[in-house]
């Protein structure tokens, strides 16, 4: 099964538009998250946030987000991958993108917060879990950082 994806940064309203699709499938109606929690002030243009879409064909089956954090500091929130792509790679790929995005705008690390069942696949990503797990939105989370290489 290699389903060879296009992950795009985000640029119009319609890939706008499918990178919230994907978001709404995984946290809204899959995962129980409120809406209002969901799509937030950093999804509003000019806030210099940028959003990434991952397609399989025409159809959007995964999404993400990379905004400011801190001087040097990023932040990757909303990985979401539809069901039916989960194990094909796609998720990884997803980080690499954001990850190449975030060393061209200069940052040096990026933080997260990971949901409990995805943190083996962010620390076979090289990300570090920090402190005690939370809860956000009714689902455990942990923060984790990585150290870019700016090569």
């Amino acid at each position: 099964m290699n389903q060879v994806y296009q992950i795009e940064t985000v640029q119009s309203d319609k890939q706008m538009n499918d990178a919230l699709s994907v978001r709404r499938a995984v946290f809204i109606e899959e995962q129980q998250v409120p809406e209002e929690l969901e799509i937030d002030e950093h999804d509003r243009p000019d806030t210099g946030t940028v959003h990434f879409v991952a397609y399989a064909g025409e159809t959007p089956v995964g999404a993400s987000r990379l905004r400011p954090y801190a001087p040097g500091v990023g932040k990757v929130e909303r990985v979401a991958v539809l069901k039916s792509e989960r194990g094909t790679g796609l998720g990884r790929e997803l980080m690499l993108a954001v990850e190449e995005t975030a060393r061209r705008l200069g940052y040096h690390s990026l933080k997260l917060n990971a949901q409990t069942h995805a943190q083996r696949f962010y620390e076979k990503l090289g990300y570090q879990p920090h402190g005690d797990v939370f809860d956000e939105a009714g689902i455990e989370h942990i923060a984790m950082e990585k150290k870019l290489d700016t090569n």
